[in-house]
């Protein structure tokens, strides 16, 4: 068996890939994995278990339910709640371990399993090894200690999670949203209520698009995906600026008055200085992955800010924060974490503090935007080549420094395996578009020659 795991929990199309089978199995295996662990510490262990609006979400939830419950755990079921959310409740609250039912982006028939563990963070891989270890001994007929009587978990909903939720966002903002118009584009996601809902107690006049989730329609054509509609409702309406959330609301992407789009990259440019000068940017560093734009770096670089890089994959953002005490970290995708007021992206949060941003230096965003120059970016994937020889063929080598030389410092080349398929990325950046695609065409070819 593959591992089921993935980056971002268990994903696959649901009711095929993602079964209520399965979905009971893995709570019962995280519940009897996370009380080895010493997670439990000898208590009634809670769980704290929400969802997004898909369809299939329903029956996983009560399947997740059921498992938590017949192994002894009592769980506070919040409903329909963005990730981010899921995560600051199960640590706000105390709970051992919170369960999200989301796929994210990814279209209607999927959909996910994300667990989080005590304090509302990420499990740790060996973790989620061992819970996939669990959950295919019991699968395959191994018994398991069942508790009966007293001992099996109560389930009760937890009406007051959104409330909490929201207050705590307001918490966080350093100044009203007061004068502002923002349209918000909710994806017929999770943050369709809470979203809105804060950002007209801040002050916000609110428009709202794609927030009207029926369980079919999440990500259908809206959202941080598919940015059309929001650029033309905030010229259409005159907004200010826009914010566009995924299905579980844990990314944000924005808009700027003149329709322009705002990537994860500008977003951390923007909100790091604003934190810096708030004094709230500890050791004056933001984190970001290797594929962030170079023109981010240079920025942060002329602004006297120091950037952090690691792999992709906000997990991995996360552990460098966590590990070194930084504030601020995130990826162009617009999953941008901060670290002083949650546990994982939050989009609903980050777009908060955009706007608190614009309002409180009466700039617009397309200005506060531009203290970063996208440098344009071309993305190849070549297909049917060794992947795992990336890192040792000469010839490959050879023909990456030829490409760094004509590039010089405004370029970059970045050559990433795929950690799945048999592909290998081919990512050029350079300020001459048509340089970046003739040296990205040649590379791409050399990686054909190289690991064909």
């Amino acid at each position: 068996m593959g591992r089921l795991f993935g980056t971002d929990g268990v994903r696959g199309v649901a009711n095929a890939d993602l079964t209520a089978e399965m979905a009971l199995g893995l709570s019962v295996a995280a519940a009897h994995v996370l009380a080895e662990a010493g997670t439990f510490e000898g208590h009634r262990p809670t769980a704290v278990v929400g969802r997004d609006p898909r369809a299939s979400g329903e029956f996983l939830e009560a399947a997740v339910v059921a498992g938590l419950a017949s192994a002894g755990v009592d769980v506070l079921r919040v409903g329909v709640l963005p990730t981010p959310a899921v995560a600051y409740l199960t640590g706000e609250l105390g709970a051992d371990l919170g369960v999200m039912l989301s796929a994210s982006h990814n279209a209607m028939p999927d959909n996910g399993v994300k667990f989080f563990a005590r304090g509302g963070h990420k499990l740790a891989d060996e973790l989620e090894d061992r819970i996939e270890s669990v959950y295919e001994e019991h699968r395959t007929g191994a018994p398991w200690d069942r508790p009966t009587g007293s001992g099996v978990g109560r389930v009760r909903d937890y009406e007051e999670g959104s409330d909490r939720y929201v207050a705590h966002l307001l918490g966080v903002l350093p100044n009203r949203l007061d004068g502002l118009k923002v349209v918000l584009d909710e994806a017929h996601g999770a943050a369709a209520r809470v979203s809105p809902e804060v950002f007209q107690r801040a002050g916000a006049e609110v428009v709202t698009i794609g927030a009207e989730p029926d369980g079919l329609n999440i990500n259908d054509g809206c959202g941080s995906t598919h940015l059309d509609k929001i650029k033309a409702a905030v010229v259409e309406h005159g907004a200010d600026l826009g914010i566009a959330h995924d299905g579980d609301a844990d990314r944000c992407l924005a808009v700027d008055h003149t329709g322009a789009g705002v990537d994860g990259d500008q977003i951390l440019a923007v909100l790091a200085l604003a934190m810096r000068e708030r004094s709230v940017l500890r050791s004056d560093t933001v984190v970001a992955t290797v594929m962030s734009n170079l023109g981010f770096k240079l920025a942060m670089e002329r602004e006297g800010i120091r950037l952090v890089q690691t792999a992709v994959g906000d997990r991995y953002v996360l552990e460098e924060m966590k590990e070194h005490g930084f504030a601020l970290g995130g990826e162009q995708s617009g999953h941008v974490i901060i670290l002083d007021h949650a546990t994982t992206g939050d989009g609903t949060l980050t777009g908060l503090l955009l706007a608190a941003r614009v309002a409180q230096s009466g700039r617009t965003l397309a200005d506060l935007a531009a203290v970063m120059e996208r440098l344009p970016q071309v993305l190849i994937n070549v297909p049917d080549v060794d992947r795992t020889r990336v890192g040792t063929s000469a010839e490959l080598s050879a023909a990456v420094s030829d490409a760094e030389r004509e590039l010089g410092e405004t370029g970059r080349v970045l050559l990433r395996p795929s950690g799945t398929e048999p592909l290998v990325r081919v990512m050029v950046e350079a300020a001459d578009i048509e340089q970046a695609r003739s040296v990205a065409g040649r590379l791409a070819d050399a990686v054909k020659s190289a690991l064909g």
